[in-house]
């Protein structure tokens, strides 16, 4: 039994990781050119494959059946040979139908905005519709586009099926949220990075706010019963969704100067195989100086603003250790940068226990003034609170058991 992912640039797929936990079969990346597939479907050596843009289309001339699924949707995201005959199906609704029942949302008779009118915008269309919703389709030049979204006010839900937010191009938002008085949630079908910007603002608002993960994980389940020809606990979902979550989440450590973080981010490093990034040190680097010149050539503002720099840079990558400086927590834009994509544990340490040297900021100030003053942010910032006053060790630990814990 042989399976694979079938495209055109398939390098950050996460679809081996997930079939891995799915079935004992192989599973392997087919990157194709338009004019290989219609070879490749026909002489590949395969028993099922999915297949991604831009071929979900692509595909359905060279296939002998198509499930009812496949049919409503136009699009094929699943092929198996069976007695030698190749059908399609597509597993893309239950996906997205599994995504919309974990967020708890309910739809029926309310109006959702959907952004975007390509594949992924046709998949929730469709289910939003059969739940009963009023859709309206948003797109850049149709009927209803992004110069009249004051006449959709009354929207209780947005579903974003657009690539607008999606590593690498973090930070940016198809939307702004505050025309939507009675909004209940967003859907965002990106999962990279985990928190895009416009579902930081759904967070920010208390509002429900969800990532695509799931969906990419509920769909590949179902991908994989059809090859198996067997039935797979829906358990399996949650459970996988877990592990990828953590796997492409950075654990970021924040807290006061002195606190701990690059010693405790040594030892999480070492636990857990990951790459350990310290953002003071790679500021230097960058900067090509080190912090006390920083600070003596331009004050404070300008190594905060170099700190952003690096904090941009990082705070949207994956899997990694990163101890920040201090005084990180003291511009909220960094809040979106470290939160996208990680979550956040505060060092705390007694005060009288924090080293000096070496810090500008701390023989400046009283660091019980700077702790008052920072107290607040840190809070903020932070998912979960650490104690190291004891050993490093035992802070790295109870890091790591609430990483794991948390689902």
């Amino acid at each position: 039994m042989k399976c694979g992912l079938l495209g055109r640039k398939l390098g950050h797929s996460y679809s081996p990781q997930i079939h891995a936990h799915l079935g004992e079969y192989p599973y392997t990346l087919f990157e194709k050119e338009p004019e290989e597939i219609e070879v490749f479907l026909k002489t590949g050596d395969f028993t099922g494959i999915n297949v991604t843009v831009p071929y979900k289309k692509t595909v359905i001339p060279y296939l002998d059946e198509l499930t009812e699924v496949a049919q409503k949707m136009g699009a094929v995201n699943t092929i198996v040979r069976r007695n030698g005959k190749l059908i399609g199906h597509n597993t893309d609704p239950f996906g997205f139908l599994t995504m919309l029942e974990d967020s708890g949302l309910t739809v029926a008779g309310k109006k959702v905005l959907v952004l975007g009118s390509g594949g992924a915008s046709n998949t929730a269309v469709a289910v939003l519709k059969e739940l009963g919703a009023q859709v309206v389709i948003v797109s850049r030049s149709g009927e209803n586009n992004y110069e009249n979204l004051h006449l959709h006010q009354d929207a209780r839900v947005i579903v974003n099926c657009t690539p607008v937010g999606m590593y690498p191009n973090v930070g940016v938002s198809p939307i702004a949220l505050d025309l939507f008085p009675q909004l209940e949630g967003v859907l965002d079908m990106i999962y990279n990075p985990a928190r895009t910007k416009l579902l930081l603002d759904a967070e920010s608002r208390g509002l429900v706010a969800v990532n695509g993960l799931l969906m990419l994980v509920a769909q590949a389940k179902e991908s994989a019963q059809w090859f198996l020809e067997q039935t797979i606990s829906r358990e399996k979902i949650p459970e996988i969704h877990s592990l990828l979550r953590r796997q492409m989440e950075n654990i970021i450590l924040i807290g006061m100067p002195g606190s701990g973080k690059s010693t405790v981010g040594a030892i999480l490093a070492q636990k857990t195989g990951r790459k350990l990034v310290d953002a003071d040190s790679y500021l230097v680097e960058k900067a090509g100086k080190p912090i006390p010149d920083i600070f003596a050539e331009g004050g404070e503002e300008a190594f905060r603003v170099l700190e952003t720099a690096v904090l941009a840079e990082l705070g949207k990558q994956s899997g990694l250790i990163l101890a920040t400086g201090g005084g990180c927590v003291t511009r909220e834009e960094n809040y979106g940068l470290l939160h996208q994509n990680s979550r956040i544990f505060c060092l705390n340490r007694e005060l009288e226990k924090l080293p000096t040297d070496g810090r500008p900021l701390s023989q400046a100030t009283k660091l019980s003034e700077m702790y008052q003053i920072r107290k607040p942010l840190y809070h903020r910032f932070a998912d979960h609170f650490i104690s190291n006053n004891g050993s490093p060790e035992a802070a790295a630990e109870e890091i790591l058991k609430l990483w794991e814990e948390t689902p």
